[in-house]
């Protein structure tokens, strides 16, 4: 096997700084819904939604084992494909970007990445971007058309269709519910 140790490195560094961001986002999220718990459960189930699909993509990222399945993509490959999708989500990212990095042909590696994540390259990388748009929504005070460039969205809309499809409400209005917690 030909892989230089060093993007092995890099992954591992990218990943520990990466898990400190997420930690950061899954408190924030926790505790708005401790706080929306009593007042609005639907904004707690909805912030205990996002907490849970982020730590579920850490341990994930961490345990490697979905990789293991026969025909799925290797420990390494899943490594890559993940900090070059979370390095390149504010452009557009093509399934042969990703099969080069994986080292594997297009069709194979839409099939093994299907395997190993439980989803298509896209809907991952959808997801990803909802993830990170989320953070940023907590985390920084850039508008939301500023995000939806930024996490890789062709514009605030398409932000705000994807997201009101995977947490039944706006971007907006989803930040400010966190907003005016915290400002309790």
């Amino acid at each position: 096997m030909d892989r230089p140790y060093s993007d092995v490195a890099d992954v591992s560094s990218s990943t520990d700084l990466e898990f400190g961001s997420l930690a950061n986002s899954l408190v924030l999220l926790l505790e708005a819904a401790k706080s929306e718990l009593e007042h609005d459960q639907e904004a707690a189930k909805t912030s205990l939604a996002v907490a849970s699909s982020i730590l579920l993509s850490e341990i994930e990222r961490r345990s490697g084992a979905t990789g293991s399945r026969m025909g799925g993509l290797a420990g390494w490959q899943i490594a890559r494909v993940r900090s070059f999708i979370d390095r390149n989500l504010h452009r557009t990212i093509h399934a042969n970007d990703l099969s080069a990095v994986a080292r594997r042909s297009t069709a194979h590696f839409s099939r093994s990445f299907k395997q190993a994540f439980g989803e298509p390259p896209h809907a991952y990388i959808v997801r990803r971007r909802l993830e990170v748009a989320c953070h940023l929504m907590l985390t920084s005070s850039a508008s939301l058309s500023e995000i939806a460039l930024s996490v890789g969205f062709s514009d605030q809309a398409h932000l705000s269709k994807l997201f009101r499809h995977a947490f039944g409400q706006s971007p907006a209005y989803w930040r400010r519910e966190r907003e005016t917690l915290w400002r309790r």
